[in-house]
């Protein structure tokens, strides 16, 4: 099974900075005008890592490295005295406004082709992996962590949460992020046991194992010792209702002919029901329906699927909309969480037309780890988003 070690990790001295100044959200969802207020936060915030810029005839891959070696050198990272876990636990308030948490565990992911232990969650959507596998050439380290759904039952259990936490960060966006040190030999033992018990899903992050794979072989050709780069900095998730919170990933379309009726181009795979009731918010009304909900300038409509028009497709949304979108005219499908920002789309004419999914269950996104398959691209988005910052790891 996955197995999943405690390593030195290298952190902030919280004496020397403050959490909230240097930490960041991850890379791929930090915009030019974010990237700048991150990196006007502090000098050493982890944007300057993980989004590194070009400077003084240096490229930016090389600017990573020497701000890693520097901020070691001058005492800003310092690294743990012996391996460690490191306990993370973000807690919000969910869409319903009711109080969650998601509780993992931050360690060292033995690396292995997917499909075995490590099971990817869904397909992904294309993407370039040299900046990741460059920052990676450069740095030799880990700066940001992939997140994985652990299959073991009870490792929840095992995560010291009932004692202060050793740092504690209120993000200014609702979430409070909270993080526990464990050096202790036989907790660090007991959680490596449980999380080796069962194989890992891939949630968030693929490319980022994938570029850690495509490392560790350059590595392994060059001669070069791989054991620091046979692992990737991971993020673990016990797989249960109490610790997850999965929104919906939905789609907006463009390219299809002018005047083109979405709603009557869907009814052969989805019965059209009317508009959601007024006062109730639209999410809500999709899940007491079962449907989906198109999104077009005239207004919005749910759709509830049509059983035997969809029998070949799987059990999740994104799959029985990719399958009635095959038959449409030529377009042009994105990928846009939130509903609001669905609507703004479409209402600013930046999207011709959209359509609500309701979320995977944990219940399907089991099922599909233990059958080995992969969910449609796009299909999650798991909430909140994991910071960078709180942990680094490096490879050599």
């Amino acid at each position: 099974m996955a197995r999943f070690q405690p390593f030195p990790a290298l952190r902030y001295d919280l004496d020397r900075v403050g959490l909230g100044a240097v930490v960041s959200p991850p890379y791929d969802v930090i915009d030019d005008a974010q990237r700048t207020a991150l990196a006007g936060r502090d000098s050493h915030n982890a944007v300057h890592l993980d989004v590194p810029e070009a400077e003084g005839g240096r490229d930016r891959y090389q600017v990573a490295r020497d701000l890693l070696a520097a901020w070691q050198g001058d005492g800003v990272l310092v690294r743990d005295a012996g391996p460690t876990f490191t306990v993370y636990r973000m807690a919000y308030a969910d869409d319903a406004g009711v109080a969650r948490h998601t509780t993992g565990v931050i360690g060292a992911l033995e690396l292995g082709p997917p499909g075995g232990d490590i099971l990817p969650h869904e397909h992904t959507t294309p993407k370039a992996r040299s900046d990741r596998l460059d920052l990676l050439r450069a740095t030799r380290a880990n700066l940001s962590a992939i997140w994985g759904l652990s299959l073991a039952k009870g490792l929840t259990d095992l995560l010291p949460v009932g004692r202060p936490p050793t740092a504690v960060l209120d993000d200014g966006e609702g979430v409070v992020h909270s993080v526990w040190v464990v050096d202790d030999p036989d907790a660090c033992a007991a959680i490596a046991a449980a999380a080796g018990e069962a194989p890992v899903v891939i949630a968030d992050g693929h490319h980022r194992y994938e570029t850690s794979l495509a490392y560790l072989a350059e590595r392994r050709e060059a001669g070069d010792n791989p054991e620091g780069a046979a692992a990737t900095l991971a993020y673990l998730v016990e797989l249960v209702e109490d610790e997850l919170t999965v929104r919906a990933i939905h789609r907006l379309l463009d390219g299809l002919p002018a005047g083109f009726d979405l709603v009557a181009a869907l009814d052969p795979w989805f019965e059209p029901i009317g508009p959601p009731p007024a006062g109730v918010p639209v999410v809500t009304a999709m899940d007491e329906a079962r449907a989906l909900a198109a999104v077009t300038p005239a207004g919005e409509v749910l759709l509830r699927p049509r059983p035997d028009a969809l029998a070949d497709a799987r059990d999740l949304d994104s799959a029985r909309l990719d399958l009635a979108l095959a038959a449409l005219p030529p377009h042009q499908v994105r990928f846009q969480h939130g509903v609001d920002n669905v609507r703004a789309a479409v209402a600013g004419g930046d999207a011709q037309a959209g359509v609500l999914l309701r979320p995977a269950t944990v219940a399907q996104i089991e099922a599909t780890a233990h059958g080995g398959e992969r969910m449609p691209p796009k299909t999650t988005f798991f909430h909140p988003k994991l910071k960078t910052g709180l942990v680094f790891r490096t490879l050599d």
